[in-house]
């Protein structure tokens, strides 16, 4: 489902979408993942919907189109697609992060949470083990939280504030966070990029990788990787590039993640 072509806005707008899409859909195939549409198999498929809000003058009222994802289909608001009501919303929320990829990572973590964890007995007890139990009430706990924001010492279980909400949306941003790291190392990794820095009196450097490689190797890069982009954002005024900090909460969630996806690549 794409946006009404004959507002010309949208036509822009669903083209900024398409192409976060394929960055995405890149990704999932690098990583081997189970990747099926709808059509060919309304089961366990795949299918995206870009649409906007609608307004209705003769009522006053307005038919919403929330971002998010149910039974295989991701839904983005085309709105998120317009960078100055996309910053609004990241400032109104206080969020340190908002992007359209940043999106379509997240929602995509629910489809492969639905796809590949849930239906496993094993992989399911782990995530509650990890996550928290899923079964809590979902829309009970994001009333809480967007009455409520996030427990004061959410940054210490946490990737982010949202992921305090619900253990469904624990798991999706911490797959989104996976998916900027392998993704980020992987671009640098195919351009030869190589980070040097100084370890005690020696100066050593990361050739960086573009393929999946055990965890460790991975989070190691991304610390060195992560913070000379952020740097090198700084040197330009800009903001970092990635404004996170991970405890070692955080990293077992991602070493799970990467289990998930090794065990679950090229299933179904």
């Amino acid at each position: 489902f794409i946006p009404d072509p004959s507002h010309p806005q949208n036509k822009h707008y669903w083209h900024r979408l398409e192409i976060a899409k394929r960055r995405l859909v890149y990704s999932l195939l690098q990583l081997d993942l189970p990747l099926h549409n709808k059509a060919d198999d309304p089961e366990n498929g795949l299918e995206f919907c870009f649409l906007a809000s609608k307004k209705n003058p003769q009522i006053q009222e307005t038919e919403e189109v929330l971002t998010g994802y149910e039974h295989g289909t991701i839904t983005i608001n085309i709105a998120e697609a317009n960078d100055a009501v996309r910053e609004k919303m990241r400032l109104d929320m206080n969020e340190r992060y908002r992007t359209l990829l940043g999106h379509f990572r997240h929602e995509i973590g629910h489809y492969y949470w639905w796809l590949l964890v849930h239906r496993n007995e094993d992989l399911l007890k782990r995530f509650r083990d990890l996550f928290g139990d899923e079964r809590v009430d979902y829309d009970e706990a994001l009333q809480k939280y967007y009455a409520g924001g996030a427990p004061v010492d959410w940054q210490n279980r946490h990737v982010s504030a949202y992921a305090s909400a619900h253990p469904w949306e624990d798991w999706a941003e911490s797959w989104a966070h996976y998916l900027h790291m392998f993704d980020t190392l992987e671009t640098a990794g195919a351009w030869g990029m190589i980070v040097k820095f100084i370890k005690g009196k020696q100066r050593q450097s990361i050739h960086l990788e573009h393929r999946l490689q055990t965890f460790e190797e991975m989070r190691n890069q991304w610390v060195y990787l992560s913070c000379a982009l952020n740097s090198l954002n700084r040197s330009m005024g800009m903001t970092d590039v990635y404004p996170f900090v991970w405890t070692e909460t955080i990293i077992e969630k991602l070493r799970f993640i990467q289990q998930v996806i090794i065990q679950s690549a090229g299933e179904l």
